[in-house]
């Protein structure tokens, strides 16, 4: 069994002011994350030690001096490596968000990333300045201004248009992902995908492996994360919520939500409640 350590912290809030913006404050001495995703725009930066960061096949480091970023929906994943400890901050924003930003900045819509590791030092220090303003008492046209003014920077300097897949494959991976999103509340095989799209079980892993760096199965459970997720905003139990999103039980949608996004359901569920948080809280709670 993995160990438990109640030095792996977290802080989650929402920012009424912001519908779709969320951050996160993260002190992690153990913690692992698997390859998962966000239906969000995420961008973390490094307040002290630091980790290993794999995503589009490739390991790279985070530190002080790296500010990551991962397009809605990107698979990467996280472990401590060879240090002993890891303080970050990151923020994630949900759609609505995301249109707001683009209105802001003038923008039709936000680009995406090619990359996700970028070493501005200026950027690392607006962001640290940005998510600080977020979690203090400073007056609301202030956090615009950096809000606006720091994401302003980062999408002229390094916005562009991710790769595209060849288009059979786009359209087998379309159809595969709707047929997950309009069923994931039910006990859906892999055979069951396979066969409405006309593949092997093996071809199909082979599609998701190589389009998305993800199994079938990963994206599911990410699916049902979330879905998960939009009903607790909703202010739907724990357990309805479990027995909604096609898991097992309550405590296996836990498992999963603690993994991916080290916070607990009930974590995200107050956080979308309430403004601000007071405190940090161990994530094996």
């Amino acid at each position: 069994m993995p160990r438990r350590d109640p030095k792996n912290m977290t802080r989650f809030w929402t920012d009424p002011a912001h519908p779709g913006l969320s951050m996160m404050h993260a002190s992690f001495t153990t913690h692992e994350f698997p390859l998962h995703t966000h239906e969000a725009l995420v961008v973390a930066v490094t307040e002290a030690g630091g980790s290993m960061v794999k995503s589009r096949g490739h390991i790279e480091q985070a530190h002080q001096e790296a500010l990551f970023v991962f397009n809605p929906g990107e698979p990467h994943a996280g472990w401590m490596g060879r240090s002993s400890h890891w303080r970050y901050r990151s923020f994630y924003l949900a759609k609505p968000s995301m249109e707001r930003l683009a209105r802001d900045l003038g923008l039709p819509q936000l680009p995406g990333f090619t990359r996700n590791l970028f070493a501005d030092a200026d950027l690392i220090d607006g962001f640290l300045e940005l998510h600080a303003a977020c979690d203090g008492s400073e007056p609301a046209d202030h956090r615009d201004e950096l809000m606006t003014a720091t994401f302003g920077r980062l999408f002229a300097r390094h916005g562009g248009r991710p790769a595209t897949q060849p288009v059979a494959d786009r359209d087998l991976l379309r159809r595969a992902a709707r047929l997950m999103h309009d069923r994931f509340a039910e006990p859906l095989l892999l055979g069951d995908i396979a066969s409405a799209l006309g593949l092997t079980t093996f071809q199909l892993i082979g599609l998701f492996k190589h389009t998305i760096g993800l199994t079938p199965h990963v994206y599911l459970t990410q699916v049902r994360l979330n879905a998960a997720c939009r009903l607790l905003k909703r202010g739907r139990s724990l357990a309805e919520t479990a027995i909604e999103t096609g898991f097992y039980d309550q405590s296996a949608m836990t498992r999963h939500f603690k993994r991916s996004y080290a916070i607990t359901p009930l974590q995200f569920a107050s956080a979308n409640r309430t403004a601000s948080s007071s405190q940090f809280l161990p994530i094996r709670s």
